[in-house]
């Protein structure tokens, strides 16, 4: 009885902790630990402050002085940390420093960054090395925030506008129209049939990255074709039916595709800037250093 008794206290250990687990899943990366990394980057940026306006030295501190080094080495090590964030979701394992309490570490320390590098400079702006860094540190920072905003916001919009449909069914749905389409433009004069054949001919794909990111697609041959669709025959009231469900297809379709280039293009722009910090702030570092 005792061996049932355990059994079934461990059974319902494991439960709770299961559901824990599956409860923490569903937090989001910026509630990670009720807050955690967010109150450790505001006492980080609290010290910050509270150490520079507590330290009587005319001129202010800036990055020559004592202060000045201790707040950069530690931004060096944070820029240095965070920039591993890529590294780490290469790597599948939870515990203490799983990915979700990771990259809530990535963006409120980088954030926290604002402040340190900031003060590091001791609010000294110039041509240089230097300024270049703390330039492009702000940059990193500034589409880090719209990352964080289109991850939080955008794939709940791409959900709503998939309806519940895999990009191969959308895909499958068009192709389904395509072919009523074909059938129902027969009858049709050879003008009218030219516009259907060439929105048919169309590729769904077409108009470039542009295009996908503003969602504009002028030359769309479907939209001529509905255009330049009479109402006189039953054929052209059919077909006309038609094409405006492809229109209806092709802007499901197309705005997926824009959801998912907001998605993906900040990490072209980010990345890059990135490694372009991590280059300025080592000239930096080397330029400071040579000239101690």
């Amino acid at each position: 009885m005792a061996t049932k008794a355990g059994a079934k206290t461990g059974g319902t250990g494991r439960f709770s902790q299961d559901e824990q687990r599956r409860n923490s899943d569903h937090v989001s990366f910026l509630k990670h630990k009720r807050f955690r990394w967010l109150w450790i980057a505001l006492l980080l940026s609290g010290a910050s402050i509270a150490g520079y306006l507590m330290i009587d030295h005319d001129p202010r501190p800036n990055g020559g002085t004592w202060y000045g080094y201790t707040l950069g080495t530690i931004g060096f090590g944070l820029i240095l940390w965070l920039s591993l964030l890529g590294v780490r979701k290469r790597r599948i394992n939870p515990g203490a420093w799983s990915l979700k309490a990771w990259t809530s570490a990535h963006v409120y320390l980088g954030l926290a960054l604002i402040v340190i590098g900031t003060l590091h400079t001791g609010f000294q702006i110039g041509w240089n090395v230097h300024t270049l860094a703390y330039v492009l540190m702000l940059l990193v920072i500034a589409t880090g925030i719209y990352g964080v905003i289109v991850y939080a916001t955008l794939p709940a919009s791409l959900s709503a506008n998939r309806k519940e449909m895999t990009r191969a069914q959308m895909l499958d749905a068009l192709t389904a129209i395509d072919r009523q389409l074909e059938s129902a433009a027969q009858p049709l004069g050879r003008a009218e049939a030219d516009l259907v054949i060439a929105a048919l001919g169309q590729d769904v794909f077409y108009g470039g990255a542009l295009a996908r990111l503003t969602g504009s697609y002028p030359g769309c041959k479907t939209v001529h074709a509905l255009r330049g669709m009479g109402s006189a025959t039953e054929a052209e009231v059919r077909v006309t039916a038609l094409l405006e469900k492809r229109r209806e297809q092709l802007a499901q379709i197309r705005g997926a595709l824009r959801i998912r280039a907001m998605l993906e293009i900040w990490l072209f722009v980010h990345i890059p800037l990135t490694i372009a910090l991590i280059a300025a702030l080592t000239a930096h570092v080397i330029s400071v250093f040579y000239y101690w």
